[in-house]
């Protein structure tokens, strides 16, 4: 970590290390590292050593929540894109409305797909559980057994 300068607040001057904002967030270094590749975070550096100013970790918690809402990485950077214009977060906002109605509708047509699939699933739960309850032939089974025994027999009888 750093010394503050004197125009700078130390908690605006505070840094982390890789460790420090992979463990607060619940990700991997690795994921970090990634993200830095895609150019959505840009640690400074000591070294072999990075170091995450509060620009970083501010940036780093929109990812997390954004991509806990599900939205691609490549919608995520548009956004952090749009925080350096100057325009009051007005074009963010906008942008981040529109991805975030496309993401509920998606989300929608997906939870009408797991509700179907569950259904779909519960009967074929309800009826295995009734072979298991039942290992036996069903009376339909065996009454079709029958007639299918009677039928051979018959055509092997005119044989």
């Amino acid at each position: 970590m750093h010394k503050p300068t004197s125009s700078i607040s130390a908690a605006e001057s505070r840094t982390y290390t890789i460790s420090e904002l992979a463990r607060e967030f619940g990700v991997t270094p690795r994921a970090l590292r990634f993200y830095e590749d895609k150019d959505m975070l840009h640690p400074a550096r000591d070294g072999m050593m990075r170091l995450y100013s509060n620009r970083d970790r501010a940036r780093l918690t929109i990812i997390v929540r954004l991509k806990r809402l599900g939205l691609p990485l490549a919608d995520i950077r548009e956004i952090l894109d749009l925080y350096a214009l100057n325009d009051g977060k007005r074009a963010q906002t906008r942008m981040m409305l529109e991805k975030f109605r496309k993401q509920a509708r998606e989300l929608e047509v997906q939870r009408q797909d797991i509700d179907t699939a569950l259904t779909e699933l519960y009967k074929g739960i309800d009826w295995l559980q009734g072979i298991v309850e039942n290992p036996g032939p069903s009376e339909e089974t065996k009454r079709q057994a029958a007639a299918y025994e009677q039928v051979a027999r018959k055509q092997l009888d005119e044989v």
